[in-house]
């Protein structure tokens, strides 16, 4: 996000689903506590959501919130390998 927006956020459709339980949508946003009651400062969290079906039919977005992290790093490393620290590297 160029411009963030405090208590905002976007979500974009999940086009590189690797799994059917994968979310349909991916994003981020911005959130200010103190405008919510939660504290003080600002913290960028992650969001996902998934289409779902209620039982009466009613289409709804079911969404998860968790802590912002670069998705680079993500795709970059899969979760079981660690970063080496300083002291692992040979030169």
């Amino acid at each position: 996000m160029d411009r963030e927006f405090p208590n905002s956020g976007a979500l974009f459709a999940n086009s590189v689903k690797k799994s059917p339980k994968a979310p349909d949508y991916r994003g981020e946003a911005l959130l200010d506590l103190s405008a919510l009651g939660a504290g003080e400062g600002r913290v960028k969290v992650q969001l996902a959501g998934w289409k779902k079906v209620s039982g009466k039919g009613t289409t709804f977005l079911s969404l998860k919130v968790s802590p912002f992290q670069e998705r680079d790093a993500q795709q970059s490393r899969p979760a079981s390998v660690s970063p080496l620290a300083d002291d692992d590297i040979p030169f």
